[in-house]
């Protein structure tokens, strides 16, 4: 008998402790908790952290998290207001801020990421639609920066009235206002990557490469008729080195011509023997320059040379 008293005094409280920590529930500081009782909700959103009771196996607790959350947008296609199909990837940041509401209409995080896909997909959309292409990839109406390719061109920007981050914040507006009644709360949006379509990005790779040809056209003219103006002064300045080189050539020769005339006018105002040394040396040297192997050489008895050699016997 009282053996018994004891295995069911042992099962009492094992089941009173069952009991006890299937009423209790914990919630940490990044949760949040809604209890319901039947599938509905009961009572508010549990937000403190802590340890909290419940009433066991009737009630049951859901918990949804209290950080911010991403939302990643899939990259569509998505025509401008001036017509350019473009690829815009976008992201998004939110929150649970009402998790009763939240609990009420969507359920759990998977319902709200294909709402908010709904939502903030088509007010991408919405608002690309509105704008034109200028608008989407700028900011502000900065000053254009001239680059040493483009320096003789007036480069001129479009001026922009809203500009990419108004863009993203109109996104982010009109996005609250559709998701005030979720029960959550979309904190930031931005464009991740805007790309033109692969038709459109042929279109304007060809004709960037065209500009860059155009480019490269002018400066290889420049380059040419730069290598033309420097080849003229250096013929202009070899022709007048060699100008003065000649007339200096000449001046030297002239010269040396008048000393020469002064030597043979000096040497004929000396003695006979002396005048006609010169004359045998100028004779010689006439000879030297006007004879050779194969010339046949005829001999006058009037001739200077005749003479010479006749003084030498």
């Amino acid at each position: 008998m009282k053996g018994t008293k004891k295995i069911f005094t042992g099962i009492v409280l094992v089941a009173a402790l069952f009991l006890f920590f299937s009423s209790m529930y914990i919630v940490n500081e990044t949760q949040q908790v809604v209890i319901t009782q039947f599938g509905k909700p009961v009572g508010n959103a549990i937000v403190d952290p802590g340890i909290h009771l419940k009433v066991p196996f009737i009630q049951v607790a859901h918990y949804f998290d209290k950080r911010f959350l991403e939302w990643d947008g899939y990259p569509n296609q998505v025509p401008t207001k001036d017509k350019r199909f473009i690829w815009v990837d976008s992201y998004s940041r939110w929150r649970i801020s009402d998790p009763l509401l939240f609990f009420q209409r969507l359920r759990d995080e998977t319902g709200a990421h294909s709402r908010l896909d709904d939502i903030l997909d088509g007010e991408t959309r919405n608002a690309i639609a509105s704008h034109d292409l200028i608008e989407i990839v700028r900011t502000s109406n900065r000053q254009a920066v001239e680059t040493s390719d483009l320096e003789e061109e007036q480069t001129t920007l479009e001026n922009i009235s809203t500009g990419r981050s108004g863009i993203e914040q109109i996104i982010l507006e009109t996005s609250q206002k559709r998701t005030a009644d979720l029960g959550i709360e979309v904190l930031d949006f931005k464009f991740k990557r805007i790309n033109y379509v692969e038709e459109v990005q042929k279109k304007v790779f060809e004709r960037m490469i065209t500009e860059r040809k155009r480019i490269a056209d002018k400066y290889r003219s420049e380059g040419q008729g730069e290598a033309s103006r420097i080849n003229g002064e250096k013929d202009r300045e070899l022709k007048r080195i060699q100008s003065e080189a000649y007339r200096e050539a000449q001046e030297i020769v002239g010269r040396a011509d008048a000393s020469a005339t002064q030597i043979y006018n000096e040497a004929y105002n000396m003695s006979r023997e002396t005048q006609e040394f010169y004359q045998f040396l100028k004779t010689m040297e006439t000879y030297e320059h006007t004879i050779d192997k194969t010339t046949t050489f005829i001999l006058s008895t009037e001739g200077d040379f005749y003479k010479f050699i006749q003084g030498q016997k």
